[in-house]
């Protein structure tokens, strides 16, 4: 049975990981082998969700490529990337040398014992050497082909296409080599390498690296069922099966299944697992933290941020998909803030949330989602005293006086005070003259107006605030 089992595996597609530092050319690199322009059209110019694709060489034989995202926050994904892959591409910019994501991805590459490639991309720039590349990587362990070892060396630019045909030949040849096979008709073997909800509902992308997924299987994975009602290829088309060595997204999962997670066919696994319904976070009783709610486009991008979620945080909530009506309501009710990672919200959800109170804020790129949460981390440190809005303005001795209501707390003339406008901070200044009409005040309270003359002279308008600020004291 074993020998009939051995004669039917056949060589299929080598499904080929991507890993690398950022900015280090491996979307450039994959565009052009695809002939493709991804890289120009992500935002920020750096790769967020795992994508798959196949290219045909020119000798007719095609390869699977998983493209992983450089930036630290998406090492959970590469990592699981690497597990899926049979070869990997070490992407190394000639110019720039190591980098920390770089020795990362070496470490998974040699954790799951895959043989791999080194490509030392933006060999066009003058500042290029590929030769300090080979002496890091080196001290890393890593032994090339023609000084003791057997690990190939590429020198490739994306920008010119030069060496892309000599890194397309290696992998066949390493595919070939350790005889990368797959068989149709043999037990499924399928890895999830993301998943997203769109307007056709929640869609799956897997790559298949043994057995037939077909139109109608009953799938299922560790916490998620399904039936699939289409499948469509790398460029969307719809297919009616998907061999080994093919990545594909499936409709008809009723529940995202987890990235890196094995499906089945029902028939080779009886015994289905629970099914998660949703993925809510208990409630907390720290006052201390920061409530938000994350959203995200796709499950991976959502790991990315929930991973690095600053301790002062605590995330109530989270999903995929756009911003929803029960979103806003349970931000809402725990004060919590909504942060959108390339996920949208409707007109209608956002007028929404506004009259409830609900703050959202969407983000493209992921590093500016973190920056603001840093931002209100620094916010929580300051105490505000008291808030003032300023009313109106006019000129005295070549300065300009602010006529001012206080709307909450207290000023104090010894106060340090920040101009704000739309909860914008427009700088910070002392206040050289308080006066209630034409008497000097030490401190004017709620409901109270009086003019203030600011040093330095902020450039303030009607409607803008003006906080009575100071640091909190922190226990060490």
């Amino acid at each position: 049975m074993k020998e009939n089992q051995k004669n039917a595996m056949s060589l299929r597609p080598p499904i080929v990981v991507v890993l690398g530092h950022v900015d280090h050319g491996k979307t450039t690199l994959l565009d052009s082998i695809r002939k493709t322009s991804v890289a120009i059209k992500e935002a920020g110019g750096i790769t967020q969700s795992i994508g798959a694709s196949q290219v045909k060489t020119l000798d007719g034989k095609t390869i699977t490529f998983i493209d992983t995202p450089g930036h630290a926050a998406f090492s959970s994904m590469r990592a699981r990337g690497a597990k899926i892959a049979d070869i990997a591409i070490l992407v190394v910019a000639a110019d720039d040398g190591m980098k920390p994501q770089t020795k990362e991805a070496l470490e998974y590459i040699l954790a799951e014992d895959m043989p791999f490639i080194v490509a030392a991309t933006k060999i066009d720039l003058q500042t290029a050497s590929p030769e300090t590349v080979v002496t890091q990587l080196e001290k890393e362990g890593v032994s090339f082909e023609g000084r003791g070892g057997s690990t190939p060396l590429v020198k490739v630019s994306g920008k010119t296409g030069q060496g892309v045909d000599e890194l397309l030949e290696i992998i066949n040849l390493l595919a070939e080599l350790h005889e990368i096979k797959g068989d149709p008709e043999g037990p499924m073997d399928a890895l999830v390498i993301e998943t997203a909800r769109g307007k056709s509902g929640l869609s799956v992308s897997l790559v298949v690296k043994n057995g037939t997924l077909k139109v109608g299987d009953e799938v299922v994975t560790e916490n998620a069922y399904g039936r699939v009602k289409g499948l469509f290829d790398y460029l969307g088309k719809s297919v009616n099966k998907v061999e080994p060595g093919e990545p594909s997204q499936i409709l008809g999962f009723t529940e995202s299944p987890e990235i890196g997670s094995k499906i089945w066919v029902k028939n080779q696994k009886e015994a289905l697992p629970a099914i998660l319904t949703h993925h809510q976070l208990q409630q907390v009783t720290d006052n201390d933290k920061i409530m938000i709610l994350i959203k995200a486009k796709n499950a991976g991008a959502l790991e990315a941020v929930i991973t690095h979620i600053p301790p002062e945080f605590y995330c109530i909530s989270s999903g995929v998909g756009e911003i929803t009506e029960t979103d806003i309501f349970l931000a809402k009710s725990a004060n919590a803030n909504i942060y959108a990672f390339e996920s949208k919200a409707s007109s209608g959800i956002l007028k929404l949330a506004k009259t409830e109170g609900v703050k959202v804020e969407t983000f493209t790129i992921i590093y500016k989602l973190f920056e603001k949460l840093q931002e209100e981390i620094v916010k929580r440190q300051i105490e505000v005293l008291g808030r003032a809005q300023i009313l109106n303005f006019f000129p005295f001795n070549n300065k300009k006086v602010a006529g001012c209501k206080v709307i909450d707390g207290k000023i104090t003339k010894d106060d340090k005070v920040t101009l704000t406008r739309n909860e914008k901070s427009l700088g910070t200044a002392r206040m050289s003259s308080m006066k209630k009409g034409r008497q000097d005040v030490a401190q004017v309270i709620q409901g109270e107006e009086f003019g203030v003359i600011l040093a330095p002279q902020l450039e303030f308008k009607v409607g803008d605030v003006l906080l009575s600020v100071r640091e909190k004291k922190i226990d060490l």
